[in-house]
C-alpha cells in the first residue's frame, strides 16, 4: 500500500467581516460545526478603505501518523511525502480568479467550536478572529495577533487560475517536524497571501468542504504517498549487454513459513548473501557484479539482492547464504533473457485480466489485485498449448487508478509523478498492487484502470479494459 490517508480532526473558519449592518464585525463568531471552510477578502464594502478577511484553521491527527510509522505502515522520513488535500465546494456567489493562498503552520492551540452561522456570525464561541481557546475555568486565551498565529517557516502556497481548483500541496517538511516534536501540532492556517490581503481588491469567495461534509471523498485530508513497488526481475532477468544502459537486476526471496512471511532467525533484518550457480545443487559459481552479492532485508520475511550478470546460460540458480557462506537458506532458479533491442508498444494492444478478483471487499481488508497480461496478437503453436500455461507479461512501468463507477469520481489518480505512489509491483507471476480498502467509501462499486509507460513517446498510455469490484462495510 503506497497511499495512507488521515482525515482532519478539527477545522473552522475565522473572520473579521462585517455583519449585514456593516457596522459591527463578526470577530466573535465561530463556525466550527459548519461543513464548509471559507477564505475571502472584501475591499471597500463598509467604507472606501475597509478590509474584511476570512481564514481557515485545520488540524490533523498526527498521533495516528506517529503510530503508523512505529508500526511500519508508512516509511521512515525521506521515503514518504505528505500532501495536504482540500476540495473545492461549488457555490452560487462570485469566485475569485488568479490568486494565491498561503498555507502556514499555526503556532498556537485553538478550539474547533460548535458554531454554524457563516452569514451573520451569530454563533459566538472559540476559536474566532480574536479568541483562540477557552479554558475549563471559564477564561479565554487570545491570539497574539488577531486572525491567528503562525510560524515564519515553513510556508507553502498554491496558486489558482480559475479559482475552483482543489488544494494539493506537498507539506512534508512541516509534517515531519510535527512527527519529531520539533514543532507542536497546531495545524494549518490558510489565508490569502499578505500582499493580496492588503491589496485594494476583493477576492470573494473561495470555499472548501470541511471535515463534517457528507461527501466521503471531499473531506480534507493529509495523504501519505510513497513508492512501495517491488520490482522482482526473477521473471524478467536480462544478461548484461553493452547495448543496454541498465544491466542491474533485482531478485527477491520470500521466506514463507506455514503460510506466513517470517524473518530468517539468523539474518533477521540484516544482510544476506547470494551466489549464482550453473547448477541447483553444487555447480560452478558464475561471476556477478559482486561475489557474493550482498542483499538485504526489505520487510518481514522478504529479502532482495541486486546485481548484473554476464552469462550466455539460459538458466542459472540463486543460492542465499549467511555471512560465512556456510548455511544456504534457499535455492531458486532464474530464466535468463539475452538483451535484444526491440520496439516496445504500449498502445491498447494487450489482453488483461484480473486473476484473483472478488466481487466484494470489506473496508477492513488490505487486498492484493494481481493481473494476467499478454499481447493481443499472441499466437502460440500447438506444442506451447499442449505443454505449458500461457505466460504472463510483467510490465516494468505500470500504474493503476481507482474510479467510483456511479459518478466517475476519480478516487485515486495515476501517481506517476514525483511520488510514484500508484506504480505496480511485478514478479514471476506478473503485475500486482495492494490496496487498503479503508480509503474507499463502502456500498459503492469501483473500477480499476491500468496505464503503461511508453519509453518511445515518454508518456503513459491508459489501457481500455477496466475491472470492477464493490466495497462493503466491515461487519465485524
Amino acid at each position: 500500500m503506497a497511499i495512507k490517508q488521515y482525515t482532519a480532526s478539527a477545522d473552522t473558519t475565522i473572520t473579521n467581516a462585517f455583519k449585514a449592518s456593516l457596522i459591527t464585525r463578526g470577530v466573535s463568531g465561530n463556525m466550527g460545526e459548519s461543513d464548509i471552510l471559507e477564505v475571502f477578502k472584501i475591499f471597500g464594502q463598509a467604507s472606501s478603505g475597509s478590509q474584511e478577511l476570512s481564514r481557515v484553521l485545520i488540524k490533523f491527527p498526527i498521533e495516528s501518523i506517529v503510530s503508523d510509522r512505529t508500526s511500519n505502515l508508512i516509511p521512515a522520513s525521506g521515503s514518504v511525502k505528505f500532501f495536504l488535500n482540500l476540495y473545492n465546494a461549488k457555490h452560487s456567489t462570485t469566485v475569485p480568479k488568479n490568486y494565491t493562498l498561503s498555507i502556514l503552520a499555526a503556532s498556537s492551540s485553538w478550539d474547533e467550536g460548535q458554531g454554524l452561522d457563516m452569514e451573520e456570525y451569530s454563533d459566538y464561541g472559540t476559536a474566532n478572529w480574536i479568541i483562540r481557546q477557552s479554558s475549563s475555568g471559564g477564561g479565554t486565551s487570545s491570539w497574539s495577533t488577531a486572525g491567528g498565529d503562525s510560524y515564519a517557516t515553513p510556508t507553502f502556497s498554491q496558486s489558482f487560475i480559475n479559482g475552483t481548483e482543489d488544494i494539493s500541496v506537498d507539506v512534508t517538511t512541516l509534517v515531519e517536524q510535527w512527527l519529531t516534536g520539533s514543532k507542536q501540532n497546531d495545524g494549518f492556517l490558510i489565508k490569502l497571501t499578505s500582499s493580496l490581503e492588503s491589496s485594494y481588491q476583493s477576492y470573494y469567495t473561495k470555499r472548501f468542504f470541511a471535515r463534517g461534509t457528507e461527501f466521503f471523498f471531499k473531506r480534507p485530508k493529509i495523504e501519505a504517498r510513497w513508492d512501495s513497488a517491488r520490482r522482482d526481475n526473477r521473471g524478467l532477468f536480462y544478461a548484461s549487454s553493452s547495448a543496454s544502459d541498465s544491466n542491474i537486476n533485482t531478485i527477491f526471496l520470500y521466506n514463507v513459513v506455514r503460510g506466513q512471511l517470517r524473518n530468517i532467525p539468523t539474518v533477521s533484518t540484516g544482510n544476506i548473501y547470494v551466489r549464482i550457480y550453473d547448477d541447483p545443487i553444487s555447480g560452478s559459481i558464475l561471476t556477478a557484479s559482486q561475489n557474493p552479492v550482498t542483499g538485504g532485508w526489505v520487510s518481514t520475511g522478504v529479502y532482495s539482492a541486486s546485481f548484473a550478470l554476464n552469462t550466455t546460460a539460459s538458466e542459472v540458480f540463486d543460492r542465499w547464504f549467511n555471512s560465512a557462506l556456510t548455511t544456504c537458506y534457499h535455492t531458486g532458479s532464474i530464466t535468463i533473457d539475452q538483451y535484444e533491442a526491440q520496439d516496445y508498444d504500449v498502445t491498447n494492444n494487450y489482453v488483461i485480466s484480473l486473476t484473483n478478483g472478488k466481487p466484494n471487499y470489506s473496508t477492513s481488508e488490505r487486498a492484493r489485485f494481481r493481473f494476467f497480461i499478454r499481447n493481443k496478437d499472441w499466437n502460440p503453436n500447438i506444442y506451447t498449448v499442449a505443454t505449458s500455461e500461457v505466460p504472463t507479461l510483467a510490465i516494468e512501468s505500470a500504474s493503476y487508478k481507482i474510479v467510483r463507477a456511479s459518478d466517475n469520481t476519480r478516487v485515486i489518480e495515476h501517481g506517476t509523478g514525483s511520488t510514484l505512489h500508484t506504480i505496480m509491483s511485478y514478479d514471476v507471476s506478473g503485475n500486482y498492487f495492494d490496496l487498503d480498502m479503508s480509503v474507499l467509501e463502502p456500498d459503492y462499486k469501483y473500477q480499476i484502470y491500468l496505464s503503461f509507460f511508453d519509453s518511445q513517446t515518454n508518456s503513459w498510455k491508459e489501457q481500455k479494459q477496466s475491472f470492477n469490484f464493490r466495497v462493503v462495510e466491515n461487519e465485524s
